[in-house]
């Protein structure tokens, strides 16, 4: 019996000793077209969007004025290209949602992922959950990832998001889903209300 358990434990070392050497990879990354997509990095994001997106373009429907940046605590400087304007814009946007959420998170860390279009964010969502996408965006948890098309980027919707993530990395014990939609409602009104 103790040579059947010594055995049996040797297996398993020797299968782990295998997968980790030999570049067997336990992520908890899925396919989801983005391999290819280009990537900016920001304090609080890594955002990643499809090369035929104009940046530029995102930054107008974002519309983060440099009040905004202010009241985040930013300097007020134009970013050398619309890639750090983009990740500035986001950092203000989050501190923002932490903001309206009273939920500070300093060292919070998640991804933004900008699909070309509705038609592709559908996509995307059926293959995660086979279900039929009802809203403009979306929040993974286990991933750590927003979702949302390029048509729907804007600083309310993107808010909304933003508001899920910094829920449900704030709290130990989740909230209902139902306190996490009113909470993330409040911020999109809040940005509504603001943003005009």
């Amino acid at each position: 019996m103790l040579f059947v358990r010594r055995a049996y434990k040797t297996i398993i070392l020797a299968a782990i000793l295998f997968a980790l050497t030999s570049g067997v990879s336990f992520s908890l990354e899925i396919e989801d077209g983005f391999g290819s997509a280009k990537k900016i990095e920001s304090k609080h994001f890594e955002i990643y969007y499809t090369p035929q997106l104009d940046v530029s373009g995102l930054l107008e429907k974002l519309n983060i004025t440099s009040a905004d940046k202010l009241l985040a605590g930013q300097v007020i400087n134009r970013g050398d290209s619309y890639e750090s304007e983009l990740s500035e814009m986001l950092d203000a946007l989050f501190t923002q949602v932490c903001d309206s959420l009273d939920m500070q998170l300093y060292s919070f860390q998640g991804k933004i992922k900008i699909c070309l279009d509705r038609e592709r964010l559908s996509q995307i969502y059926d293959d995660l959950f086979r279900k039929e996408l009802q809203a403009s965006s979306f929040y993974i948890y286990s991933l750590n990832t927003i979702y949302i098309s390029a048509d729907s980027f804007k600083r309310e919707i993107l808010g909304h998001e933003i508001a899920h993530a910094i829920i449900s990395h704030y709290f130990v014990v989740q909230p209902s889903v139902k306190i996490q939609e009113v909470l993330a409602g409040y911020v999109e009104y809040q940005l509504r209300r603001t943003g005009k």
